[in-house]
């Protein structure tokens, strides 16, 4: 399954530490597309894994995590302007960036 996921960490109130955690974490598990934002080609139980493990690192009071679920197909329906390195979604874990 195809999700975008995108975060807003602050990084005032620990000097940016769990801002590096979150995009370690999120390295790990799909391709950076943007500075905050990740396609991640994973089926739901990495999904699951992901958000337990963001979830403990975050503060959810100021920190935002967003994932938007695009389904199977949605390679075939991204757009790109700039930039536009293709790798074959076929396999999991790879993503077009």
């Amino acid at each position: 399954m195809l999700y975008l996921l995108t975060y807003d960490i602050d990084t005032e109130s620990d000097k940016g530490r769990r801002l590096q955690k979150v995009a370690k974490i999120c390295e790990s598990y799909g391709q950076r597309v943007q500075n905050s934002v990740f396609e991640l080609n994973i089926d739901s139980a990495k999904m699951t894994e992901l958000k337990i493990k963001l979830e403990a690192v975050i503060d959810k009071k100021i920190d935002s995590i967003r994932i938007y679920k695009l389904g199977k197909y949605m390679k075939y329906d991204v757009c790109t302007i700039g930039k536009n390195e293709i790798v074959e979604l076929s396999e999991p874990g790879a993503i077009i960036f």
